[in-house]
């Protein structure tokens, strides 16, 4: 059987592995903790390599784009989730069979787990191609699981459970209890006595009873009883217990890799959707940006920072959206305005998007347009540690140096007031020669600063300012917006707020 499919987050396998370990710049950025919570209920899958993980190709971002936009669709989910129900309890089927000690009860319980994996797979098999997926990776599926559920090996494995089944359900024996001996025959026309015992006590009957039921324990162990009426029961059917001693050593290895790995990887949009559908709900905006691999004309409406947002949803709080657009060749943002203003949420907002960009996802944002980085780096603060053998401004420098020799044109690049530990002259020195390199160097860039020169150093820098309410300067508005820096303003406006004008002292010194 030729397979075509071979992923559902990539369309041609890539060589490349995956990154197990967090990128640097996940704490900074604070996708740390949205993976964390996004992932939370789903640990069996091992999927964090995967978002640690960003695609470089936009035509790859693409291929995931529309297996996303098939998975909103609830006609298409439903059947992947139903596939995903099916194949968790199979897995759970293969956890117990393995916790049990005794061998024809864990045989049953392979058994049954191969029985739902034939179910799942039969299922969606049937269910997908009459959702009529878009996307090219749901077709590709499609197509797979249409050769594979009419394969020989796959057909011979669904009969072969089936006629097991089958045949032990069939299997009729008789039990006679003396005393404490305990006699296992075969069936021979027997009455059932247990059909007269119902009728007996069913006059008794009279309403709602109390529920004497027993719940099995779990795992469902036997106890020594059991398991040795079992043993005879076999003994007594050695055709059918053949084979299904058999068949679990022939179909050790029944699950399809294939199958398999779409089970694990379609949990990663599944994880994402599900997380961003609680935004959806509280009104928030999602889009699918379009995507370059190249920095050009970059634009986002209504964007917002996923991890605080967050924060807002679980503990209450307004989400406040904001946007930008940078046309060639603009490439530098310098943000300015008021402490505590939004500053730092828009630069991990802008960060967010374009790692989300780059794994194929949608991305908090009406609308967005984003270059898709072929890396990210942070520079926020660091507290001073003594490990580090070196001062805070040495630590930064060095970190900053650090950044310039592996960034290149297509990179982005977010620093978050980089230069607060120096004097403001050092500061607009250091600062200027930074920009000046990254311009040069022709890479994306936020950056975050209370110097206002530097949000006028050339053409591809644009200022954008932390706004407060124009009647009140001391209250943020947490807006960011192009135009020119206004620091020195607001310091006057707080200052007449609250009387600290020189005019303001001047007069109550001369009372």
């Amino acid at each position: 059987m030729e397979k075509t499919f071979q992923s559902i987050l990539f369309e041609d396998r890539r060589a490349g592995e995956l990154r197990a370990a967090e990128p640097t710049f996940f704490s900074d950025l604070r996708l740390d903790a949205v993976v964390e919570e996004l992932l939370s209920g789903r640990e069996e899958y091992d999927l964090a390599p995967f978002f640690h993980t960003p695609l470089r190709e936009p035509g790859e971002v693409t291929y995931r784009q529309e297996v996303a936009r098939d998975l909103e669709r609830g006609e298409v989910r439903e059947v992947v989730e139903d596939f995903a129900r099916r194949m968790r309890a199979m897995r759970e089927c293969l956890s117990l069979a393995g916790k049990l000690h005794h061998e024809l009860q864990k045989q049953r319980w392979f058994l049954d787990a191969a029985g739902v994996y034939c179910e799942a797979v039969r299922s969606l098999a049937r269910e997908l191609p009459q959702r009529e997926p878009a996307s090219r990776g749901l077709r590709a599926l499609s197509d797979y699981l249409a050769g594979y559920a009419g394969s020989e090996e796959f057909s011979g494995l669904e009969e072969e459970v089936r006629a097991l089944r089958e045949d032990l359900a069939g299997v009729v024996y008789t039990v006679h209890i003396r005393g404490n001996r305990v006699r296992v025959d075969a069936y021979e026309g027997e009455e059932d006595y247990g059909d007269e015992i119902e009728r007996v006590f069913a006059r008794f009957a009279r309403g709602a009873v109390k529920d004497h039921r027993v719940h099995f324990r779990d795992p469902p162990e036997l106890s020594h009883v059991e398991e040795r009426i079992l043993e005879l029961v076999a003994r007594l059917n050695p055709d059918v217990f053949g084979r299904l001693n058999g068949f679990c050593r022939r179909r050790r290895d029944y699950l399809d890799e294939t199958v398999a790995a779409f089970d694990r990887e379609v949990q990663f949009y599944l994880a994402y959707l599900e997380y961003a559908g609680r935004f959806r709900e509280a009104g928030l905006p999602f889009c699918y940006p379009e995507v370059s691999e190249e920095v050009g004309e970059t634009r986002v409406e209504e964007g917002f920072d996923l991890a605080l947002a967050a924060s807002f949803l679980r503990e209450g709080g307004s989400v406040v959206k904001n946007g930008f657009h940078l046309r060639h060749p603009e490439r530098i943002l310098v943000v300015t305005g008021p402490n505590q203003g939004g500053k730092t949420t828009f630069a991990r907002m802008v960060g967010q998007l374009h790692y989300l960009a780059s794994l194929g996802l949608p991305v908090p944002a009406a609308e967005a347009h984003l270059h898709i980085p072929d890396a990210i780096f942070t520079h926020f603060e660091r507290e001073e540690g003594v490990e580090r053998l070196r001062s805070k401004l040495e630590d930064d420098l060095v970190r900053l140096h650090e950044i310039l020799r592996e960034a290149t044109g297509e990179s982005l690049v977010v620093l978050n007031e980089s230069f607060s530990s120096t004097t403001l002259e050092d500061a607009v020195r250091i600062g200027t020669d930074l920009l000046g390199r990254i311009e040069r160097l022709g890479a994306l860039c936020v950056c975050v600063t209370f110097i206002d020169e530097l949000a006028t150093l050339g053409e591809e820098t644009v200022s954008m300012v932390g706004t407060v309410d124009p009647e009140d300067p001391s209250v943020r508005t947490f807006r960011i917006v192009r135009r020119p820096p206004e620091g020195l303003a607001y310091a006057l406006a707080l200052a007449r707020k609250y009387g600290l004008t020189y005019e303001d002292l001047k007069r109550r010194v001369k009372r």
